[in-house]
């Protein structure tokens, strides 16, 4: 049920139900990050950095995010609502910033809903070869077949579908899915510890860098789902304190399995056989156990790495337009709630809805979402860490549940490190740099933007950031449907 009484036709008095718990919250954190990028990516990481190298870059990115998470920590305990990114800067940088980072975060919430609705078909196949149906066209030299792309289709709409039914229901999904996936990790540890050879892990690095700034680069995908926590902080019955301090704890796990995946995979077989193979931690896995079941098996795993992504930032995608929409800076029809089940079912059946386009484009699509969305979810993470700093200096004495680096200014430190590593990380993908981004992602960046324009400008100018910065906000929209 709803926490409040008034109608949900007030976009601005509708808040959710509190449903999940302390497990439900850090399931949602940690299987968003969990998602294929670990089954499809690994090859070609340890072919271009080599294991150490890649290892490296998994520990600077997964400590770059921790740093971010530590501040998302403070601002998500302190402000516990719906939305996340978009009340922490809209209380310390006002309406049209805050705008830009839900806007953008929400960009790199639908690159990755629209990522797993090409990759399930791509990981159904390799159980099912053969099931490519009706060809329909070529983009990218990857041929396109209808009953291929309708696979996507109808697991997006399964997963929309259970989301719409409840918050609650979403989480037990969640929660088997990510056990599940658990227990694939133990067999790879085991797998490599019985069956896998440390002379398979050579080379340890590549010459140069490139090699580490290509796996540095996919740190933002690897790692957005943390922030799911703050999305869902307003339907958590866990005090503040305590859903500040799951961010961090999905960021280290994340970062562990990361790392384990790496090591494990490196172990099975040599780096030329596994930059030939056709999804290179599946075939490694059956090698350690030398049974294409357990390949299959570890597909499975794949496909519970994909499920979790998938509800996850689904439901925080559809929480940050719920979000938008609460405040005015998005049409009102985004912000109602479903008669019985009391979700954002609009939000949902939007991004929902934009994911199911994405396996019509094929398998190419896959790397052109992952760099795409990276810039959006970078520029989120800038603007919070922004945030985190002036609400510090403006605000000292703001109700902080936890307060990161204690009563001194050690936060504050941590702030700056996480501007300035956003930053950085940003600038990588720039023309001229060694991770620099193709135009296709480029094109899919400058397609969602150009949407934001249509709602960004009309935004209301003028309003101060605050506390009541929201109520501003939707006293001007309110006067501006009257006339």
């Amino acid at each position: 049920m709803l926490s409040t009484t008034r109608t949900n036709k007030d976009p601005g008095q509708v808040s959710l139900a509190k449903t999940l718990g302390n497990w439900d919250a850090l399931a949602l954190g940690f299987g968003a990050m969990i998602g294929f990028g670990w089954v499809v990516l690994t090859g070609g990481w340890l072919s271009s950095a080599g294991t150490m190298g890649t290892i490296v870059a998994v520990l600077v990115g997964g400590g770059i995010m921790a740093v971010v998470g530590l501040t998302y920590a403070e601002l998500t305990a302190s402000m516990p609502k719906a939305g996340g990114e978009h009340n922490f800067i809209l209380r310390a940088l006002g309406p049209r910033p805050s705008f830009i980072g839900s806007w953008a975060i929400t960009g790199g919430y639908v690159t990755i809903v629209a990522f797993e609705a090409v990759a399930f078909p791509r990981t159904v196949e390799y159980i099912f070869p053969g099931m490519s149906k009706i060809p329909l066209w070529t983009i990218a030299g990857f041929e396109v077949h209808l009953t291929w792309a309708l696979v996507g289709v109808l697991a997006g709409i399964l997963i929309t579908w259970i989301n719409i039914r409840g918050v609650k229901q979403a989480g037990v999904v969640q929660t088997f899915t990510v056990i599940f996936l658990l227990a694939i990790g133990l067999l790879m540890i085991f797998g490599s510890v019985t069956g896998g050879e440390a002379s398979n892990m050579e080379p340890w690095f590549t010459p140069g860098m490139k090699g580490f700034f290509t796996v540095l680069m996919a740190v933002p995908f690897l790692f957005i789902g943390f922030d799911v926590i703050p999305q869902s902080a307003e339907e958590v019955k866990i005090p503040s304190r305590q859903i500040g301090k799951l961010v961090v704890i999905a960021v280290i796990m994340a970062t562990l399995w990361y790392v384990m995946v790496v090591l494990t995979t490196a172990s099975a077989m040599p780096a030329s056989e596994l930059a030939n193979a056709n999804i290179a931690t599946a075939d490694a896995f059956g090698a350690l156990f030398n049974s294409d079941l357990m390949a299959k098996i570890l597909i499975a795993g794949g496909i519970a790495g994909i499920l979790t992504s998938w509800n996850s930032l689904l439901l925080g995608a559809s929480r940050l337009v719920f979000s938008l929409a609460r405040s005015g800076m998005l049409p009102e029809w985004f912000a109602r709630l479903h008669p019985k089940y009391k979700t954002p079912h609009n939000a949902l059946l939007f991004i929902g809805g934009i994911s199911l386009i994405a396996p019509f484009f094929g398998e190419r699509m896959l790397g052109w979402l992952v760099d795409s969305g990276a810039p959006s979810i970078i520029i989120a993470y800038f603007l919070v860490s922004v945030t985190f700093l002036l609400l510090r200096r403006r605000e000292p004495q703001m109700d902080r549940p936890l307060r990161i680096g204690g009563e001194g200014r050690f936060g504050e430190v941590i702030g700056w490190a996480s501007v300035v590593l956003t930053f950085g990380l940003f600038s990588l993908y720039m023309p001229g740099m060694p991770a620099q981004l193709t135009w296709q992602p480029w094109l899919i960046f400058a397609i969602w933007w150009a949407m934001g324009a249509l709602f960004f400008f009309k935004v209301p100018r003028g309003i101060p950031a605050g506390v009541d910065a929201e109520e501003k906000v939707l006293e001007v929209v309110r006067a501006r449907r009257k006339k």
